[in-house]
């Protein structure tokens, strides 16, 4: 490869990722993914800067983008939790960064011996991160009712996870012979920066083209252009809610599929109607709906006082009592023994039982 085409392609992909990090953090998109986003694009730009040596010389060594290139594996971790699992940046979720952050600083200054034990660690962890956002997408590819974001789901995040792994199998495999084929292959190498680049404009084009679904908060029923489309999704949306009225939420592993089984109707029509007809994101949310309201009834009520959590966690579908206690927390404030002993607050004889 030309060595004036490497960086060319490389400028390219920072020229995408600072056009999707602009774009999304200037629109309505709440602000744990536009932060998790801009740390992403700034990570990544980074990243291929600094692993290109003769880039990285051009631009004079310019220090501070080694410090945001030392956590991205951090960053797609918490830009994936932040998009697919809704999930809000904490302290806490900062963790893995500033781990990566300090480990990548203290390998400018400890000595060799100690340094190359940091950098495999550094690496391992960053390989878990990579996999675990990789079982993020996978594992809610299927409650995920927004088309476009399921297309981001299994084309471009699918296609990066692999990616950042075959980019630490080969820094690995450099680490121990300086030489081979698998250095075309790394960021820093040609081919490498090139597949990063076609990554960040799938990511880009996909991104902007479907940010008000996957980054805004969907609307509620919006019309259907054709009134016989609208009248026949009146009828499956009485039919769901029938099946859902007589108790068909409270089945332990439903899934959007078996719904839509019993209903005969295709499975993407279904998740249309549950998005846009009703708002909810995800299959689980929508479920949730039926499972904490019945929850606050029977943790309300004096008679179920003696009936453990875990039990009516289980009455209502949930097969631990963990996704039960995260889904009531987001949907009321509070854990469900801190909810019940408020509703019951009126009986002090009550407060022994619980």
């Amino acid at each position: 490869m030309s060595p004036l085409l490497d960086p060319f392609i490389r400028g390219i992909a920072v020229g995408a990722l600072l056009v999707t990090a602009a774009s999304v953090w200037r629109s309505n998109a709440p602000g744990r993914i536009r932060w998790s986003l801009l740390l992403l694009a700034a990570g990544l730009i980074g990243w291929m800067i600094t692993e290109a040596e003769s880039l990285w010389a051009a631009m004079g060594h310019f220090y501070p983008l080694v410090i945001v290139a030392f956590p991205p594996a951090a960053f797609f971790w918490l830009f994936v939790g932040a998009v697919f699992e809704e999930r809000r940046i904490t302290l806490q979720s900062l963790v893995p960064a500033a781990i990566l952050l300090l480990s990548g600083v203290c390998m400018f200054i400890v000595g060799s011996a100690v340094q190359d034990a940091i950098w495999a660690a550094r690496n391992l962890f960053s390989a878990i991160l990579v996999l675990h956002a990789g079982i993020i997408v996978a594992r809610g590819w299927r409650d995920d009712l927004m088309e476009a974001r399921r297309r981001l789901r299994s084309i471009v995040l699918i296609l990066a996870v692999a990616f950042v792994l075959v980019e630490l199998a080969a820094a690995f495999a450099f680490r121990f012979a300086h030489g081979g084929p698998w250095l075309m292959v790394a960021v820093g190498g040609p081919y490498g920066g090139a597949f990063m680049t076609l990554i960040c404009l799938a990511f880009g084009v996909m991104a902007l083209q479907a940010a008000p679904a996957v980054f805004g908060v969907s609307r509620r029923g919006e019309a259907a252009p054709d009134p016989r489309a609208e009248a026949a999704d009146r009828l499956l949306l009485a039919a769901l809610n029938t099946i859902m009225a007589e108790g068909a939420w409270n089945t332990e592993g439903l899934t959007i599929g078996a719904v839509a089984a019993t209903l005969d109707t295709p499975e993407h029509r279904l998740r249309r109607l549950i998005n846009q007809k009703l708002g909810h994101r995800n299959f689980a949310d929508f479920l949730n709906g039926y499972r904490i309201g019945e929850a606050k009834r029977r943790l309300a009520d004096p008679g179920e006082a003696r009936t453990t959590i875990a039990a009516i966690a289980f009455d209502l579908g949930y097969g631990s009592l963990g996704p039960f206690n995260r889904a009531f927390r987001a949907a009321t404030g509070a854990t469900p023994t801190e909810w019940r002993r408020q509703a019951l607050a009126s009986s002090p004889e009550l407060q022994e039982a619980i």
